[in-house]
């Protein structure tokens, strides 16, 4: 078993894009690579812990790569702002990829290399690569929280502008 820890935005839509294949085990939403211990919600939204909001990923690799998984990831974001993202904005809701080693951080690296050759994007990437430091799991209300609060999650998906920027960027997903 392998983990992938993934920011792109508000962690509610970075579930639902993974759970769909097969190979991915387990999706947690959660806050990675801040300061203080065992965050809540409502101090990682604060802007001041320096955790991110992001997904942590168990994923079979004799199913599934991480460059697969990186991938996936790309379509589900724009890697092109790190003030936030959409309608969420701040230092919690920057894009980041936490390598957990240096395959990771190498695959990563060259999927970002790959991705700006064919000039997906209309800006550079500025996503970073980081060295993984730590994730806490979120409340458990922010868990699968696209099949929770399925009307919800739709309309934040929609009004938030991330559903046209990857309908824009790679057709209809």
């Amino acid at each position: 078993m392998s983990t992938a820890t993934l920011a792109g935005g508000c962690f509610w839509c970075l579930v639902k894009p993974f759970d769909q294949w097969d190979g991915i085990k387990e999706i947690v939403s959660g806050y990675s690579n801040g300061d203080e211990e065992n965050p809540s919600y409502e101090l990682v939204s604060t802007g001041t812990t320096k955790h991110v909001e992001a997904v942590q990923i168990d994923f079979d690799e004799n199913v599934i790569s991480y460059r697969e998984i990186l991938e996936i990831f790309f379509k589900t974001f724009d890697p092109t702002d790190n003030g936030g993202q959409f309608g969420d904005r701040g230092p919690q809701y920057m894009p980041a990829i936490f390598y957990h080693n240096d395959e990771q951080k190498e695959i990563a690296e060259s999927v970002i290399n790959e991705l700006e050759e064919k000039e997906v994007f209309n800006a550079p990437i500025i996503t970073p690569v980081l060295p993984y430091k730590n994730f806490y799991p979120a409340e458990e209300e922010h868990q699968d929280f696209y099949k929770k609060n399925a009307g919800h999650y739709k309309a934040y998906y929609k009004g938030s502008g991330r559903q046209g920027f990857i309908e824009n960027t790679w057709g209809e997903q």
